[in-house]
Formats: C-alpha cells, structure tokens, sequence
C-alpha cells in the first residue's frame, strides 16, 4: 500500500548500534552541546547514531539529511520529542553551515522566483499528505477527525478539547440559524458536520483532497452542508461568515494578500471571518526541508509580520488569541494514537519506514511548539465597513 516514499523500509526499528563508533565532528559535538545534548549519551533526549554516514548527511543536507536518516534507522533518541525540544529550543536548526547553508539557501531563491502554491499547484498536497489513506487518520485523530490543534482549557481528552476547540470556532464566529457559513479546507467534514447540527447554519466546504471529501461528504449526510473538492481562489457566491482551519499553512507568501482579497470578496459586509493557523516566531522564506519534502509539500508558516503586513488595507483584526502550547498536548495524543493503532495499519500494508517517517513528523513539530518557536493562533477578522462592534470570547 503506502511506502513513505523514496526509499526501501528499514529492517528493524532497533538497529544495534555500532562498536566503537567514532564520535561526531567537532562542529556538530559544538552545535549539539548549545542544546544540551550528547551523541551517543545516556539521557532520553541524546540522539543514539547508530552508522557513522549520520554526520555527514547532517553536515551536507542538515535538517533534510537528519530526518532521512532517522528514517533510515541509522539513528534514535529516547524521548524523541525532548530531543526536538532541545535542539529547537537553542535554534539550531538557524546555526548549521557549510553545504547545507547552501541547500537552504538554494531553496528559499526557489521560494522567492517561483509560486510554490500557485492554482496548478493547489492539489499536490492534497495527493501527497491527506490522501495516504482515511484509515491512518481515523486510527491517529479522535471521532470529530480534527486534524489540527484542540483546545485544552477545559479538557482532559483529545476528543474533548477537539469538541471544545470546534464550538470556540462556532461562538467566536457568532453563528446564528440561518446563516451561511464558508469553510475553507474543511478537512474531513467535523466543523462542517458541528455547525450546521449544534448552530442550524447551512455550510459550503471545500478541500484539495478527494479522500477527505468522500468522507466529509458521508458524514454530513441529510444535514444543509455542500462540499467540493475545490481550490480557495475559485469560490464564487455569498456568505454570512467564513472560517479557515489549518489551510493558511498551505497559502504561501506570495498568496498571502490575494487570499484575503478573496475573503473579502466573497464575505457579507456585515461578516466575520476566523483564521485558525500555526504562526512562526520570525519570519521565514520556506518551510522546514524535511517537512516540505515528506509531509506538507510547498507549505509555509506565516510569522505576525508577514500576516499583519497581507492584513493591512485588506481586512481590520478584532481579536487575536494563541494557545500554541496546546499543539504540544494534541500532537503527543496523536503520538500516542497512532502507536497504538500501528500493528494493524502495518497489516493493512503501511512500511517501517513509514512508521519512523510518522514518528519523526509528529515528535518534531511537538518540538516545535513546545520551544516556542511555533504559535497556534486564531484571529478574527472583519471588513472595515462592518458597523457591529465584536466582543472577544474565549
């Protein structure tokens, strides 16, 4: 079925390491002391290499080459997610040089020349990340199918907090019955589905990816909700409110503000529209490597600047409210569903690569945001010719 692509499956998730392993270059033993972490020590978070070709794909694909090697099996880490948080944490993912400065470099000129999401562009996530198979996602997130970060205030399961961060959504929005709600990247239908039954509005949905839209569409049957397998910039018609839950990610900088042109072009005077989107500490011209490559191809993390700056003339913010430490707390529950639901989605035909490709994937961008590096925010904005003042609820 699904092999993680490039690459045949490593042979065992345990590797032995090897005997006397020569230890790492000098500039990596530096970069990794910053973070506090020791090649080939005993702590849950220092990294176990277990071939000696580790160092050099570090030093030549840096976080590109790290990723795949992990994949590979040629090296592991206790507590992989302490190791990110170590190793973001003292940013060293900025402080590689040599020839993976260079493979950096010669990405973000990519970046710069070429519109990575442009419309002909639009679908290739879609095929490449949430079309691997509906079964390794109803295994990994709760019933609602949320797949991006609940809300923990008042919660003490992965369900309650996706229950709790969909009905946030909905009063924050001030739905009311009657209305007619936009959901851009409706995913597998779950907020479509609360709406439309909790609040009585009727929903337009659209997504890039046809597996998430047999599913969505199953899902909400016999409730007043359409969705289309559709890119965001061919909506056409009228709506009371819009919504965008972990989509913005797939926009890009060079779509930020055309994007916002578009919400404002399809949204009531009167509306209100919620942005739900992980943020980035600074600005940046590209994504991770690794990531681009084997999880969200063309994707970008906007930083409050680059957001702000699409905003200005386009659209007036009324609330701005992140809760980024709970992405932590959600993607560790994916961990953990998904582990356990691993010795049957390897019989249904899922490689070991996979699984080190998954890990990898959900213990970095825990990382990720339990540094700090990464935010999850929700605004709400709204056109400047809206009279209505809006009270922030939260």
């Amino acid at each position: 079925m699904y092999s993680s692509a490039h690459q045949s499956p490593v042979a065992s998730l345990e590797p032995e390491p090897l005997k006397e392993l020569p230890g790492p270059p000098r500039i990596l033993a530096e970069l990794a002391a910053e973070a506090d972490i020791r090649f080939n020590g005993s702590r849950p978070w220092d990294i176990r290499v277990y071939q000696r070709e580790v160092y050099r794909r570090i030093l030549t694909r840096g976080s590109l080459g790290f990723g795949e090697a992990y994949m590979d099996g040629h090296w592991d880490a206790e507590r992989l997610d302490e190791t990110f948080e170590h190793l973001l944490g003292a940013d060293i993912d900025q402080k590689i040089k040599g020839p993976a400065r260079l493979r950096l470099a010669a990405m973000i000129l990519r970046y710069w020349i070429f519109n990575l999401q442009s419309p002909s562009r639009a679908f290739e996530v879609g095929r490449r990340h949430y079309d691997i198979g509906n079964n390794v996602y109803q295994a990994m997130l709760d019933p609602t199918m949320s797949y991006s970060c609940g809300y923990w205030k008042d919660a003490t399961t992965l369900e309650q907090a996706q229950l709790a961060k969909l009905d946030l959504v909905c009063r924050k929005l001030d739905l009311a019955p009657g209305q007619r709600l936009l959901d851009i990247g409706c995913g597998w239908g779950g907020l479509a589905e609360h709406a439309a039954r909790h609040y009585q509005v009727e929903v337009f949905g659209v997504t890039v990816s046809e597996r998430q839209l047999t599913l969505a569409r199953e899902r909400c049957r016999n409730l007043p909700v359409r969705i289309e397998l559709m890119d965001y910039r061919d909506i056409s018609g009228r709506f009371d409110r819009v919504v965008s839950v972990g989509m913005f990610e797939h926009v890009g900088t060079k779509n930020f503000g055309p994007y916002f042109e578009k919400i404002c072009q399809v949204m009531d005077d009167a509306g209100l529209f919620l942005l739900h989107t992980i943020g980035d500490w600074i600005s940046t011209k590209t994504l991770d490597p690794w990531i681009e490559r084997y999880i969200f191809p063309n994707g970008k993390v906007p930083s409050a600047r680059q957001l702000s700056s699409a905003l200005e003339g386009r659209m007036l913010l009324e609330d701005w409210h992140n809760f980024g430490p709970d992405y932590d707390r959600t993607l560790m529950a994916w961990w953990d569903n998904f582990d356990a639901a691993w010795p049957a989605l390897r019989e249904q035909g899922y490689d070991e690569r996979f699984y080190r490709m998954w890990k990898y994937y959900l213990h970095c961008c825990a990382g990720y945001f339990r540094s700090r590096q990464g935010q999850l925010w929700q605004l709400v904005l709204a056109k400047r010719a809206r009279r209505t003042p809006y009270r922030s609820i939260r």
